[in-house]
């Protein structure tokens, strides 16, 4: 099996490889700029409150630091998977990037108020991207199950896959806990991130990248 270091000096010699790797970084950093000033807009929009039965059912309690590991040690996972090997990463890049795009589409044509006795999340690192207010208006869909689910998605070794699983499972219910989200909102992320999660993928590996990216399968250790 080739070294992580083989894998990417043979993905690196393909023009196409390094053309989209390029290109979704930029569109990355250009979609990460504009957050701000999106959500920022997005909060100052009245929108319509939801009468969610699973959400009265649950207690209400500040789960912020067990999400926040969570999502973060899953993203910490990925990118040592990511930095072994460039399938992963050019796979979960585009991806990441239809993702963000959506949940910016769904977010601005589906205005909703916050849960009732919603408690703010306290993510010291993706708070950044908000702008300088937390934002509760930034619902349908839950981008943090979409991202954990996703990165479970773009995982090559069933361990990890599982551990990403779970761990999204665990955001999706957690978020619930703290009323951060509405219910459909946590049903809906799983569902459109695995039509985007496809998207990404035939973008990913068309044309010349498939057999440069996808050698092997479930092989990384």
């Amino acid at each position: 099996m080739d070294s992580y270091k083989e894998r990417w000096a043979k993905a690196w010699k393909s023009h196409l490889f390094r053309k989209k790797l390029i290109i979704g970084f930029i569109l990355i950093a250009v979609i990460l700029s504009a957050f701000p000033f999106f959500f920022q807009l997005i909060e100052k929009r009245p929108g319509i409150f939801l009468h969610d039965w699973i959400l009265n059912q649950l207690p209400i309690q500040d789960v912020s630091i067990m999400i926040f590991i969570l999502i973060w040690a899953t993203s910490l996972l990925t990118f040592f998977r990511a930095v072994q090997d460039p399938g992963i990463l050019m796979q979960l890049l585009w991806s990441y990037i239809l993702l963000c795009v959506l949940r910016m589409m769904t977010i601005s044509l589906i205005p909703l108020d916050p849960p009732a006795n919603l408690l703010p999340l306290a993510d010291p690192i993706a708070n950044v991207f908000y702008g300088p207010h937390f934002v509760t208006r930034d619902l349908f869909f839950s981008g943090h199950t979409a991202t954990v689910f996703l990165m479970a998605l773009c995982l090559k070794n069933k361990t990890d896959k599982v551990l990403a699983f779970l761990a999204s499972v665990g955001v999706g219910i957690l978020l619930l806990v703290q009323h951060v989200h509405y219910t459909i909102d946590v049903i809906a992320a799983p569902l459109l991130t695995y039509v985007i999660y496809l998207a990404g993928k035939r973008i990913a590996t068309i044309g010349a990248l498939s057999k440069t990216l996808h050698p092997i399968e479930n092989k990384i250790p």
